[in-house]
């Protein structure tokens, strides 16, 4: 079955960050199967690189002025591994990893200002995000930013930290109040104690510090490690459900109806949490393109600005403008506001974040400026001094944002279009926009992504 072009530019939204004119035309007749084929085989894992070798150090060997020096650099790289993601998701073939990276950088919430551990946290999302979840999951748990954002180096069996036993059931596995109670978090403490990290920042069992009495975990008795716990949770039918649940949201853009989510949580749990199994399965089925969900998901904060710049490729003469963005639009990355993730859907929307969002598209492609047509009947001194502030205004915020549109790639792009600017860009209807016959493509591209419903995908 081939696609239509709204089906199309459908996928590579929920699946990617859009997709370009040019590579719409030269894909249109795949079938959804090749389709998916595509985005998985365009999606191999390589670890995303950073040079953090300035912290490879031993800070107790380190003076009081250097130790706060190290700290005040660690926030700073902490700016540049945010960049560095931000400019790979924009560049890369490999969207449907990224994509998905990104939806479990927000099931996994960490916020941390090591570099190191980050990055290591980073990749291995990435390096999972379309493999095994219960791989990922026992990976993530070992990593040294979960173990210290959750403090379970603390977990000792002479004191029991249940910071992490909590949120691996409530958040990563199981979900809220969903068949588990305080004494299952009580005594998976106890199996998580021992879980620590070396002075490199490695995961390490401290034998001595593990309670090695028995324990009962959701009706099951042993002698249980830390390993068995991740494994117990992942032989809950809810893990499978519960994750389900949130990654169809994720992909729908609103809460799935509940065969749906049952449907897929039963070929998940069959299929030992092989989430690429589960993602063709979502991305060849007639539910994915039914027209509830079609232009439904208000984009995220990256989405709108990754989409954006793959649309029209930017050049930032200070990235750092892009973090002042993120935090405009409540999203910066490796920054969640706390352990339960981002507010999805709605919660990317107020007043306050709307105005900036239809605002943003003008500022980081006209300096600020939208390209108005004159009122004839305004006087020839009017329009020159509206023409005056315009100029001013461009001046002032070029000299601020400092982004540089490459808008000759982007005509190449979309030399010789024959459908409207309005139906590729938008996934909903097109809507009334005040296009003039004599605007050029900058200024058509501009207006139409100034709308709410470019907001949309």
């Amino acid at each position: 079955m081939a696609l239509s072009d709204l089906h199309i530019q459908h996928l590579y939204w929920r699946a990617g960050f859009g997709i370009t004119r040019n590579d719409l035309q030269s894909i249109r007749k795949k079938s959804v199967d090749k389709h998916v084929d595509h985005l998985f085989n365009q999606s191999e894992y390589k670890p995303l690189k950073y040079n953090l070798s300035q912290f490879e150090v031993d800070r107790k060997e380190l003076s009081k002025e250097e130790r706060k020096a190290l700290r005040k650099e660690a926030n700073q790289t902490m700016i540049k591994l945010n960049l560095h993601w931000m400019e790979h998701m924009v560049a890369t073939e490999g969207v449907l990893r990224e994509k998905m990276a990104l939806f479990f950088h927000d099931h996994f919430a960490v916020r941390l200002k090591n570099p190191v551990v980050c990055l290591e946290l980073l990749n291995i999302i990435r390096k999972h995000s379309i493999g095994n979840f219960g791989d990922m999951l026992l990976e993530i748990s070992q990593s040294p930013a979960m173990i210290i954002f959750l403090n379970n180096q603390q977990n000792k069996k002479s004191h029991p930290n249940e910071n992490f036993a909590r949120e691996v059931m409530e958040l990563f596995t199981l979900g809220r109040d969903n068949g588990y109670t305080e004494n299952d978090i009580k005594e998976a403490a106890r199996a998580f104690t021992g879980w620590t990290i070396d002075k490199q920042f490695k995961f390490r069992f401290n034998p001595r510090v593990h309670d090695t009495g028995g324990k009962t975990i959701l009706g099951r008795s042993g002698n249980f490690k830390g390993e068995d716990v991740i494994q117990i949770l992942l032989e809950q039918k809810q893990t499978a459900r519960y994750l389900c649940e949130k990654l169809l949201e994720f992909l729908l853009g609103v809460p799935a109806e509940k065969e749906d989510i049952e449907r897929c949580a039963d070929l998940l749990f069959q299929n030992n949490y092989d989430l690429s199994v589960l993602l063709r399965s979502i991305f060849t089925s007639d539910t994915f393109y039914d027209e509830r969900y079609v232009g439904a998901k208000i984009k995220s904060p990256t989405d709108l600005l990754v989409g954006l710049n793959r649309q029209v490729p930017i050049d930032y003469k200070d990235p750092k403008v892009i973090l002042q963005i993120q935090r405009r639009l409540n999203q910066v990355l490796f920054f969640p506001p706390n352990v339960a993730g981002w507010n999805r859907g709605q919660g990317w929307i107020d007043s306050s974040t709307l105005l900036f969002r239809m605002k943003l598209p003008s500022l980081v492609l006209n300096f600020g400026v939208i390209e108005w047509q004159p009122d004839e009947t305004l006087s020839e001194e009017m329009i020159a001094r509206l023409n005056n502030q315009q100029e001013r205004l461009q001046k002032r915020t070029e000299k601020k944002i400092q982004a540089y549109p490459n808008w000759e790639r982007c005509e190449k792009n979309f030399a010789g279009s024959s459908e409207n600017l309005d139906t590729f860009l938008l996934q909903t209807n097109p809507v009334a926009i005040d296009i003039q016959s004599d605007d050029d493509l900058k200024t058509r591209i501009i207006k139409i992504m100034s709308t709410p419903e470019y907001q949309l995908c």
